[in-house]
């Protein structure tokens, strides 16, 4: 069915059908009458508009693409994609999603077929929040970073969960229970400079962890960093601990790594919460499955797919209108999930 068929039906001209489907009725003072005769004629007849013409018309094909290392496959990251196709869908614009694997060449070849199908805007997403060097084909079109920080100063928005204001929370869960010694964490600290390589969420949780606590008057007993945060890490970090002395508290660096500590615990004859409080990070399936469930802060995930399809709207509606650039870094907010693992210390 064309244009032509849907003004005949509805008994008004082309020029009329076209305005109201355009959504320029209003705009140009149609009748409420003709513009819901015109769109109920559009709906009988199944009309569809031709996407290709329309782009030509207008400057924009009602696409835009998600390139990522490895989110698609990734079982927890895989949430920002949700909400990014639903942020898509909810303005009628479809999602084009490639996947790199981490691979240079496969990056360029995806931004670059990205770009060659005309896409209005791309989100550029990593798995976990890290600091990357921008891609050059990112500067042709609108474009945001998600999960990611530029390691230069670039025009480009990024959007990032609020990492530090997670590590408030995490260190007010313990003082609000009652910690105020024996504090210890498991996968970095106790120093800023105390984090694996690389790790851009490590910084920021133990920033804001050492902010509330110093602000507290509280002293943090002792940090162990661990090369990756894995549940065997944390097993060793924690046992290696126990051989030295006895912790009330214990701050996670992650799920994964909270895991393993709860098993050195349980070795060690302890019982969470009841001997040890823990707290941790993510939300991970995991916080649910092991008992005591896990007080953790969580990665927002769905909310960041759904930011970044936003503000790389509010990009390209600045593009077009010629306003300067805007690099700032929206941070999502992370809730604490409050579960079980938290206590008052014993006297």
């Amino acid at each position: 069915m064309t244009m032509t068929d849907v003004a005949k039906h509805a008994g008004v001209s082309r020029t009329t059908a076209s305005l109201v489907l355009s959504g320029r009725g209003r705009e140009l003072r149609i009748s409420q009458s003709v513009e819901r005769r015109v769109l109920e004629a559009a709906q009988e007849l199944e009309y569809r508009p031709d996407i290709v013409s329309q782009s030509m018309r207008t400057g924009t094909t009602r696409t835009i693409g998600f390139v990522s290392d490895t989110v698609a496959t990734s079982r927890l990251a895989g949430d920002m994609i949700k909400g990014a196709l639903e942020a898509a869908r909810e303005r009628g614009v479809m999602l084009f999603i490639g996947e790199t694997e981490g691979e240079p060449d496969l990056e360029r070849g995806l931004l670059e077929a990205m770009q060659d199908r005309r896409v209005d805007g791309i989100v550029f997403a990593s798995m976990f929040t890290r600091t990357i060097p921008v891609p050059a084909a990112l500067t042709t079109a609108p474009a945001v970073l998600l999960n990611a920080l530029p390691a230069e100063p670039c025009p480009l928005p990024s959007v990032v969960p609020d990492e530090i204001e997670a590590g408030r929370a995490a260190a007010r869960v313990l003082l609000d229970a009652g910690h105020r010694d024996g504090i210890h964490l498991v996968g970095a600290g106790p120093d800023i400079d105390d984090v694996p390589p690389g790790t851009v969420a490590g910084v920021e949780r133990l920033t804001g962890i050492r902010d509330v606590l110093d602000r507290a008057g509280v002293e943090i007993a002792g940090g162990r960093v661990c090369p990756d945060w894995q549940p065997e890490h944390g097993y060793a970090a924690t046992a290696e601990l126990l051989e030295r002395e006895r912790p009330r508290a214990l701050v996670c660096l992650n799920d994964r790594l909270a895991l393993g500590a709860y098993q050195a615990l349980d070795g060690a004859g302890l019982k969470v919460p009841d001997d040890v409080s823990v707290v941790s990070f993510d939300d991970h399936p995991i916080a649910t499955w092991i008992r005591p469930k896990l007080t953790t802060v969580a990665l927002p995930h769905h909310e960041l797919g759904r930011e970044a399809v936003d503000v790389l709207f509010a990009e390209i509606d600045r593009r077009r209108e010629g306003r300067d650039p805007d690099s700032r870094s929206r941070r999502v907010p992370m809730p604490v999930r409050r579960r079980d693992s938290v206590a008052a210390p014993r006297a």
